[in-house]
């Protein structure tokens, strides 16, 4: 197999942190003011160490994270026309020593040699395995295709000499840690690291090595530098002034938690707790210019504020988790890298071919047939840049904002109709080339990031005849895009509509506390698809898989003790379409101002994996594709199993309904 090199990359490294510890240093020992200016204020220095220690069900530790974060923030009073300038460096360091602890399972040990379902002869789903990857003689490679079997389809599993080699070696069965195959499609996923084994990792798109899995800061986009930027405002006359944030930097739209409306502009890393973290924590921060007038009271409003922000910084998506990693999101990184190598190496798909006996064949693919050819990322250009605006004031107590905004998606979406091979053909067979046009219906796809434009607004208001907090915050988005088979590229766009309330209030419960209040924080979350497609077709529902409506409910319960220092707390969240639910139960315990400790846990419940329309009855290459009555080009018939679409419908709280945890977090703050 072929391993990618990133040691060169590894050893930059030690000279970037260096760097940046010097320009710590720096920020801190800035010289003093010059005469008439404003003083400089003493640098507030905080260094923090994280240790976070998981153990999942069933697997064992899920986590061994060691994080340093340093914070300085620097008031250097008035410069020439600006006052109030400060500057702000946060740096953060990671080790996660999972992927060498528990290194079967997360590490260069990672998984092993499988066997894919065969239902072939037998009344299906009832013979767990059979078949297998790469088997000699495969039904279909041998009978439909007239072609001799052993890797006439270019699928090599036996030969390491030979290019795309694809052995039975360090995979998993996709979706095997929550569910059984039960007569659906599956194939294999490599599981190891990068640079271990780099079959199915697309290049600058989930390629990482151990070592940027297990200190993720230290990478070629300088993440280390979590935080960078300089503040500073412009006053007028008028009481007015015009407010600057420049520098690599979160940009905080809306008024949620867990889930996102209008706060999108940084990108999140799932890959670091799935959605269960402080969006602080996993928002990605980027190179970022604002620019803010305050206006401050005018004739309508009491306060009144008009900003712009201009996201100057290099697309980079969220990261939705490497498979092989701990937490990853949907299990969508899984997919993706198991397609890829379909598309690199050739590979087995269970119970995918009907040769007109009972159940369905596992069946052999070659290179350049099926699966993901490679994400096009989107190359820094100014068109390539995102632009926001937001009017933002305050009226009789009422906080209100409007939004909009153009921007990159940060989740991929798979496009389909790319040249692919035609197994079916002898001579595009054997033929190292894709073929020179597309196939309708055909599972092959590009990883696209489309341009999104969002509209929107939020608003919070305070009841205090009832003690309570409201907060309301909605957005229309056009221009994303989402798996629908009944389009011949396999996806197609719609516009979305999503909300949220939230409801906060400062409830006392008498027989658990009788001298302080418990903090109570309700959320309903909703989406709605407003071009969704769905049809009944003979074997199943065929369309998008994403749900055309849902909500999610989240709950916090959140409890003082000893003057605030023993501070229990739940957390719940429900998603009502997908049936799951999660619950969070955990304790904090500040041992003094220095040291918390949490001990929690995160438990799931619920209805796990959902089946949806896979495409095996879909009819790219008539008539060997063919079901009986179905002509050229026609789509699917609607013949599913849980993968690969049926995560949509699970949603990121179904997909981890076997990733129950016990959970340890200290800090130390110097």
């Amino acid at each position: 197999m072929k391993v990618r090199k990133s040691a060169t990359k590894d050893r930059r490294n030690a000279p970037l942190a260096a760097g940046m510890l010097t320009l710590a240093v720096g920020v801190v020992h800035t010289g003093a003011a010059r005469a008439g200016d404003i003083p400089n204020e003493e640098a507030r220095v905080d260094v923090v160490y994280e240790n976070a220690t998981f153990a999942r069900r069933d697997v064992g530790l899920s986590k061994f994270r060691n994080t340093l974060k340093i914070d300085i923030d620097r008031k250097l009073g008035r410069r020439g026309a600006f006052d109030d300038i400060g500057v702000n460096l946060k740096l953060r360091g990671t080790f996660d020593g999972v992927y060498r602890l528990n290194e079967d399972t997360y590490g260069n040990k990672a998984g092993g040699a499988i066997q894919l379902e065969n239902t072939v002869g037998i009344p299906a789903p009832s013979v767990p395995h059979g078949g297998g990857l790469g088997s000699p003689t495969n039904p279909l490679t041998a009978g439909l295709a007239g072609l001799p079997g052993g890797g006439a389809f270019g699928f090599n599993s036996t030969d390491p000499s030979a290019p795309r080699y694809n052995p039975n070696e360090g995979l998993v069965v996709l979706g095997e840690h929550l569910h059984r195959t039960d007569g659906g499609v599956a194939f294999a996923v490599p599981v190891r690291p990068c640079d271990k084994d780099s079959r199915g990792c697309i290049k600058d798109y989930l390629d990482a090595s151990r070592q940027e899995l297990e200190s993720p800061e230290f990478n070629d986009r300088w993440d280390f530098i979590r935080e960078a930027y300089v503040t500073g405002s412009v006053p007028f006359d008028d009481g007015s002034s015009v407010f600057m944030k420049v520098g690599k930097q979160q940009v905080v739209w809306g008024r949620t938690d867990l889930f996102r409306v209008l706060d999108v502009i940084n990108p999140v890393d799932y890959s670091r707790n799935n959605i269960y973290d402080e969006l602080q924590d996993i928002r990605i921060p980027m190179w970022i210019m604002q620019a803010e007038y305050r206006a401050g009271a005018t004739e309508t409003f009491d306060d009144l504020n008009f900003a712009v922000v201009w996201n100057f910084d290099k697309f980079r998506p969220h990261n939705i988790g490497q498979c092989g990693s701990p937490n990853v999101i949907l299990d969508a990184g899984c997919f993706i890298r198991g397609m890829k190598n379909l598309w690199d190496n050739g590979g087995t798909v269970a119970n995918f071919a009907n040769l007109g006996m009972p159940g369905l064949a596992a069946t052999d693919f070659g290179p350049n047939q099926i699966g993901i050819r490679k994400a096009h990322l989107p190359s820094w250009s100014l068109s390539n840049t995102q632009l926001g605006v937001k009017l933002e004031g305050q009226k009789s107590g009422v906080g209100f904002s409007l939004n909009a905004l153009t921007y990159r998606s940060q989740l991929p979406s798979l496009r389909g109709g790319i040249p692919a091979r035609n197994p079916f053909d002898p001579v595009g067979a054997v033929d190292t080339q894709p073929q020179p046009h597309p196939y309708p219906y055909l599972i092959a796809f590009d990883v696209h990031f489309p341009r999104v434009n969002l509209i929107g607004g939020s608003m919070d208001l305070q009841v205090d005849a009832i003690k309570s907090v409201f907060r309301l915050e909605a957005a229309l988005t056009e221009g994303e895009e989402f798996p629908n088979g009944l389009r011949k590229r396999l996806f197609s766009e719609s516009r979305v509509f999503r909300y949220v309330v939230g409801w906060d209030r400062p409830t006392f419960i008498p027989f658990l506390n009788k001298t302080r209040a418990f903090l109570i924080s309700a959320q309903l979350f909703g989406q709605h698809l407003l071009d969704h497609e769905l049809e009944d077709r003979p074997l199943g529902k065929v369309g998008m898989p994403d749900w055309k409506s849902n909500n999610i409910f989240t709950l916090l319960l959140k409890g003082f003790y000893f003057n605030d220092r023993l501070s229990p707390q739940v957390i719940m969240a429900h998603d009502f379409r997908a049936e799951a639910t999660t619950v969070a139960p955990s304790i904090d315990w500040l041992v003094s101002d220095n040291l918390k400790l949490t001990v929690g846990a995160n438990i799931k419940v619920g209805h796990g994996a959902r089946r949806f329309d896979d495409c095996r009855t879909c009819n790219p290459f008539h008539p060997f594709s063919a079901s009986p009555g179905q002509g050229p080009n026609d789509g699917s018939l609607g013949l599913g199993g849980f993968e690969p679409l049926g995560r949509f419908r699970a949603g990121p709280i179904g997909m981890a309904q076997e990733e129950d945890e016990l959970q340890f977090v200290m800090q130390y703050k110097f």
